[in-house]
């Protein structure tokens, strides 16, 4: 079975996109997000179950998946980054909540 595409977001204030396959520098990513789809390029390599971001972030700004705040940013990041622990802190580990 064939998807039309290749990333999810499960609310629209996600930021961020969770890649259902490995994604290239260069590629475009569709993300369905609820009943619609977005397009976005991918800036760099982001292996199947890490984050993409859908917009551009800045230093200490929420990120949000699946509706819920999981972490900040730690430097400015830009739609199709690869969101990991080398761009966020975790919520949780550095504030005791989500």
């Amino acid at each position: 079975m064939t998807i039309g595409w290749n990333a999810i977001a499960i609310e629209p204030v996600d930021g961020v996109a969770v890649a259902l396959r490995d994604l290239a520098p260069g590629e475009d990513v569709i993300v369905r997000v609820g009943g619609k789809v977005e397009t976005l390029t991918a800036r760099e390599a982001v292996a199947l179950g890490h984050k993409i971001a859908r917009r551009a972030h800045a230093a200490g700004e929420p990120v949000m998946k699946y509706g819920a705040r999981i972490a900040l940013a730690t430097k400015a990041f830009a739609a199709g980054d690869h969101v990991h622990v080398h761009n966020i802190k975790s919520a949780r580990a550095y504030e005791g909540k989500a």
